[in-house]
């Protein structure tokens, strides 16, 4: 089962990020993320109806590890597009409080899951075989976070999917938020952000891929659960730059003969310099 779902996902993975490259709008990128997700769930659900567990401990990792990372981004990609849709006609203020209300509407959706909101976030496992086998369904939970197919769902992993994306979106929203005139303060995670000159990034934009692909690869960013695209708008925004063709450059990397990770080493080799000359006695 591991490596079909792998490969399903590195392929939904590489279409989504293709898509990127093609030139259109950012709700036609969004709407044609939408369908690739759509398309790669598909895939997913087909190949699973006819494959048997070998395990309980084998179906608790499909639904509660690979499952809702097809279907997270799914659900990412229709509230990012969704948003991009109703998009005020007003001026900043307008823009501020429709931000805010979605803010405080996805606040309101992590209230009302708390409990599993912390389970989830813990790291917890003692209920995972309630949560993600199938059969465990209960009647008095809601409705809308669970599929009608029991064959292929578990009381949870929907509501899992729903968390992951939402985390997610609460993310772009704050983005978002912090982008307009880039003035005002706004609390972010208990803190605020302040107005600040954007730092020049003077390495190259090779370099940056190299960075940006490892935080990914790594799960150094929201332990994994976030798009190289997001990262990518992100590093853009914060040092006011633009990257092209981010696939062809990591691609460009990967053919490098002598030395692939030539950032990532010039990186290491600056911090160890670095502790040898500040911190040596």
């Amino acid at each position: 089962m591991k490596r079909t779902t792998e490969r399903l996902l590195a392929a939904m993975e590489h279409q989504l990020a293709a898509v990127t490259l093609n030139g259109q709008t950012p709700t036609d990128q969004y709407r044609s993320s939408i369908l690739i997700c759509k398309k790669a769930m598909t895939k997913l659900k087909s190949y699973i109806s006819s494959y048997s567990f070998e395990s309980p401990a084998e179906e608790i990792h499909f639904f509660k590890e690979v499952k809702p990372l097809f279907y997270s981004k799914y659900i990412y990609f229709i509230n990012v597009y969704n948003f991009l849709m109703q998009l005020p006609l007003g001026g900043e203020e307008s823009l501020r409080s429709y931000i805010s209300f979605q803010l405080t509407d996805l606040q309101r959706f992590f209230d009302s899951n708390k409990a599993f909101y912390q389970y989830y976030r813990s790291g917890s496992t003692k209920m995972d075989e309630v949560y993600f086998t199938r059969g465990g369904f209960d009647v008095q939970m809601e409705l809308e976070d669970f599929e009608e197919d029991e064959q292929y769902s578990t009381s949870h992993d929907y509501k899992l999917s729903k968390i992951m994306a939402n985390e997610k979106f609460q993310d772009y929203l704050k983005l978002e938020y912090a982008r307009i005139g880039n003035e005002d303060a706004y609390p972010l995670n208990g803190q605020e952000i302040f107005p600040f000159v954007h730092p020049n990034w003077t390495a190259s934009q090779t370099d940056a891929i190299e960075l940006i692909y490892s935080l990914k690869s790594s799960a150094a960013v929201n332990h994994g659960n976030i798009d190289i695209n997001e990262l990518v708008a992100i590093f853009e925004f914060i040092f006011q730059m633009e990257i092209h063709e981010t696939y062809h450059k990591l691609l460009d990397i990967t053919r490098r003969k002598k030395e692939m990770f030539i950032f990532l080493n010039r990186l290491r080799n600056s911090l160890e310099n670095f502790i040898n000359d500040k911190l040596s006695l």
